[in-house]
């Protein structure tokens, strides 16, 4: 038997300590997505509903099937921003009619849905993963347009919306559209760009220029209506292939378009009989020490994610640094690499690489889960060749063609967050815990190179250095590092696709791997040079 053992102790007192911080910065977590759950506020959504109307997260329950998941992506966009938390659009992955799709609903409760610079990046990253993972894109819409005084950040970028409807039908993936209220300008284009269209009468207005903009360009006199409304569109433009009495009979029809699409999902559905792990999923909560300078061992966290905690590892006393191994999650065959104790040296690094390598051989999907300090640094490791053989495994991982998930347990500093697949060598999906931290390095290092290069730079100009004003400045600094590393300032900015309870991981890891076999999965066949 494979099975991990465990050393966690629920009963003892460095469990308990852990515990302990952990749900404080869940409860906090709980605070910041509450934010986004608020919409408008109360004012608004009270406004919202005396129109008669549902809310977005209303229209996606009605939509989804019944007791099926939804997997929120990025509720926390917008965070430390000028902009409302949720950046005015719900984005996730659910079911609807047994198709996996990814659906978007704007927020008309935020300033009547208009789209700020956040919106559109959370709204590009969801038509990433539709793209990426071969989902049915289904937009529920109702929407003023941009956000006019940030136009400048959304005009020229947001071209991207409307080209990215055109290829995913281009790729054959299909898009829908149901449009509830405004749909105005270039927001127009999202309806007439999608394969199907569904308006709402008397609620629905799509048109490029409203009453107004028409009165100014043109001097004729127009009616909501005449230039956009939900009838015109279905008996005269063409503009509407469906034409909804109602929200309810709207969601009603799109569930219908998509039972229609006859999509065909080429990988397996999640094994309902694979054996759960052997331990609690609570137990998760109290793995990773508050303090994230103390290690701890990452396979009592595969333990309690993977099936029957049953794990393979490969080279177990090689890099000891860095667990990798083979396991199944919900059936699915996944492999992982996983920090040990934090510092990648030149063996985790060769060993990461051949690794990655017999995973794109099999066509196995990775999970990286992340707690690493970065690369080892020294004159000993300079020579002994840490460069080259991080290079290779950063290599391995950018060239790797097998789908990615990577979750940020602990802390993801310097090039070991990009060793570890971090954003920007584009995993399908990436989470964060609470207890998470990313940065170019720990905040004490950085405010203490900084301090370095001042210190020298005095010396070298002859000046008498301030060791008072040194003091302060380092305080600042790690400060500013300390809250520029926490999971939900790098959520807010769209650099996870989200910060989950530490109990969930499985099952978001679940849903996600369901997600990506929507496409083909596939293996590299052929990687860049590996300096050796």
């Amino acid at each position: 038997m494979t099975a991990l053992p465990t050393r966690v102790d629920p009963a003892g007192p460095e469990y308990a300590e852990h515990r302990a911080a952990m749900i404080a910065k869940l409860a906090a977590l709980d605070g910041e997505h509450a934010k986004a759950l608020a919409g408008g506020g109360p004012k608004y959504v009270e406004r919202h509903r005396r129109r008669g109307k549902l809310l977005a997260r209303e229209r996606i329950e009605l939509l989804v099937d019944e007791d099926s998941p939804f997997l929120e992506l990025s509720p926390l966009a917008a965070w430390g921003s000028d902009y409302p938390v949720g950046a005015a659009l719900v984005t996730g992955i659910g079911v609807i009619e047994g198709v996996e799709c990814v659906i978007t609903a704007n927020d008309p409760t935020v300033r009547g849905g208009a789209s700020n610079p956040w919106t559109l990046r959370k709204a590009l990253r969801a038509n990433e993963i539709a793209l990426t993972n071969r989902l049915p894109l289904v937009n529920l819409v109702e929407s003023g347009g941009a956000d006019l005084p940030s136009q400048k950040e959304i005009f020229i970028p947001g071209g991207a919306l409307f080209r990215d409807l055109t290829r995913l039908s281009a790729a054959g993936i299909p898009t829908v559209a149901v449009v509830f209220g405004n749909s105005t300008a270039g927001g127009a284009y999202v309806p007439g760009m999608s394969d199907h269209t569904v308006l709402v009468k008397e609620r629905a207005k799509v048109f490029l220029g409203g009453p107004p903009l028409v009165r100014m360009a043109t001097g004729e006199e127009a009616d909501d209506e005449s230039l956009g409304g939900a009838e015109m569109h279905a008996r005269t433009s063409g503009l509407a292939d469906h034409f909804a009495v109602d929200e309810r009979d709207a969601l009603r029809i799109a569930r219908r378009i998509v039972a229609r699409l006859d999509h065909r999902k080429p990988g397996p559905d999640p094994d309902r009989f694979a054996e759960p792990p052997k331990y609690d999923e609570e137990e998760l909560l109290g793995i990773v020490p508050g303090d994230l300078k103390v290690p701890f061992d990452p396979r009592e966290v595969i333990a309690r994610i993977v099936d029957g905690s049953d794990f393979d590892e490969f080279k177990p006393l090689y890099g000891t640094s860095l667990a990798t191994g083979w396991a199944r999650l919900h059936g699915y065959p996944v492999g992982i690499l996983a920090n040990a104790q934090g510092v990648l040296f030149s063996a985790e690094s060769q060993k990461a690489a051949q690794f990655i390598q017999l995973a794109n051989q099999r066509s196995t999907p990775l999970l990286f889960l992340h707690n690493t300090t970065g690369y080892m640094v020294g004159r000993d490791y300079e020579q002994g060749g840490i460069i080259k053989h991080g290079a290779t495994m950063i290599n391995a991982v950018a060239n790797s063609k097998v789908p990615h998930l990577s979750v940020l347990m602990g802390a993801s500093y310097g090039a070991g967050h990009y060793g570890m697949c971090g954003r920007a060598y584009e995993p399908r999906f990436l989470f964060s815990w609470p207890s998470a931290k990313s940065a170019v390095m720990g905040p004490q290092q950085l405010a203490g190179v900084l301090s370095i290069v001042a210190r020298q730079s005095a010396a070298a100009k002859g000046q008498p250095y301030d060791e008072d004003a040194d003091a302060a400045i380092r305080a600042m600094v790690e400060q500013q590092i300390e809250a520029e590393s926490l999971p939900v300032f790098l959520s807010g900015r769209l650099y996870d696709d989200g910060v989950i309870d530490p109990r969930d991981t499985r099952t978001v890891l679940g849903l996600c791997l369901s997600a990506i076999h929507n496409a083909p999965v596939e293996g590299a066949r052929g990687y860049g040079v590996f300096r050796m």
